[in-house]
């Protein structure tokens, strides 16, 4: 039986379902694979208590001790979102300096700039606003449009990232603070997204629909990861994981404290990214978002399924709002409302027809498995001198 056509079946504990989802399984309780690798995800990556606390002691001494002479202990990229600006709290809680960096695409909204505008000031940080080429930019949303393809935020999380690492490496920081945190966002189904980082795949959608050239927006390929990770030394961070992380308490906080005003959704600090999870998603794909950000937050105590249902029943956002986004991103896009519908209307694609960098990425894995043994050794070497 095709899984896609599969009979309707909900989580006993979560509001995650067999819509649009092929790799959900369930359990002999009826629980589904998502609250399994959760749990597996909080004992790997998450510190809680003692535990916590010295594992975070731990990472600012290293954050401080591989900063060195730099001007700067870190990187901080901040979106407005919740979890960039808790990161920028907890960061001045924990005596560490870093580089704030806001990454202007062209899709924040003025609650966004005015939450980065409100923290950085409180906070005493300098702010570094990496603008990306609109124009170039621009033309690859249109071309991942035109195309069809599941995940159209790939074009602003892969500039996102690589600004990130220029930055890091321009200012001579070896570390980059992340928010990405277990508590709050790992459940995701793998079918809902592609690989953010596949430069191959990225620039053969780019040339397929367009023939204006890549020049300066800041594209992160395989080997311009391993630039940046290997020879650079530059790593990222999740010190969210070593601390008891409650999504409507750091709400609490950031409001009450930094003037910080919340934005309705996950993400929903970017117009682009409001109008792709809230209307296209799904309406063209049947994939709402809401269940996965829901059911982490059931996952990890911290909301009940009655309460998530509730939520599930309203639209994913103000259906007002959706239709003056649909008419804003078609004119700042370039399309007339006519043929932005002719765009959203064609059959999905898959990203994969557009090839991918999975020979590369093979290629770079295999080297990380011998170099890493080799670089413990470095390491080791070090801390003995």
């Amino acid at each position: 039986m095709d899984l896609n056509q599969r009979p309707f079946r909900q989580c006993a504990i979560s509001v995650m379902d067999t819509i649009a989802d092929p790799d959900i399984t369930f359990d002999e309780k009826g629980i589904c694979n998502y609250y399994h690798e959760f749990k597996a995800a909080v004992k790997a990556h998450v510190f809680e208590g003692e535990a916590g606390e010295k594992k975070l002691a731990e990472t600012v001494k290293t954050i401080k001790k591989r900063a060195g002479g730099s001007q700067y202990d870190c990187i901080l990229g901040l979106s407005g979102g919740a979890d960039s600006s808790y990161m920028a709290v907890l960061a001045k809680q924990l005596g560490l300096n870093p580089l704030v960096v806001h990454f202007d695409y062209g899709w924040n909204t003025e609650l966004a700039v005015n939450n980065i505008e409100q923290l950085v000031t409180k906070l005493d940080y300098d702010l570094y606003t990496y603008v990306m080429d609109w124009e170039e930019f621009k033309d690859l949303q249109r071309s991942y449009f035109k195309a069809s393809v599941l995940d159209l935020d790939v074009p602003a999380d892969h500039m996102i990232f690589g600004a990130l690492y220029k930055t890091a490496s321009k200012y001579n920081v070896k570390t980059v603070l992340s928010g990405n945190n277990v508590m709050t966002e790992h459940t995701l189904p793998k079918s809902w997204n592609y690989n953010k980082f596949d430069m191959v795949n990225l620039k053969n959608i780019h040339k397929t629909y367009s023939k204006r050239p890549l020049k300066k927006l800041p594209a992160l390929g395989v080997w311009d990861q391993a630039w940046y990770q290997l020879v650079k030394d530059i790593q990222r961070v999740n010190i969210l994981d070593y601390i008891p992380y409650n999504k409507e308490a750091i709400k609490g906080i950031l409001m009450t404290d930094y003037g910080w005003r919340d934005y309705g959704g996950k993400h929903y600090e970017s117009v682009f990214t409001r109008f792709y999870q809230g209307y296209i998603l799904p309406k063209k794909w049947q994939i709402d978002k809401r269940k996965a950000h829901l059911s982490n937050l059931i996952f990890a105590g911290q909301l009940t399924k009655e309460e998530a249902e509730a939520e599930m029943v309203k639209p994913c956002y103000d259906p007002k709002l959706q239709q003056e986004d649909f008419h804003y991103v078609a004119k700042k896009l370039g399309f007339t409302d006519e043929e932005f519908e002719q765009v959203l209307t064609q059959p999905n694609r898959a990203h994969e027809e557009f090839g991918t960098d999975k020979g590369q990425r093979q290629f770079y894995f295999k080297i990380m498995r011998t170099i890493k043994p080799i670089s413990r050794i470095v390491k080791k070497f070090r801390t003995q001198v």
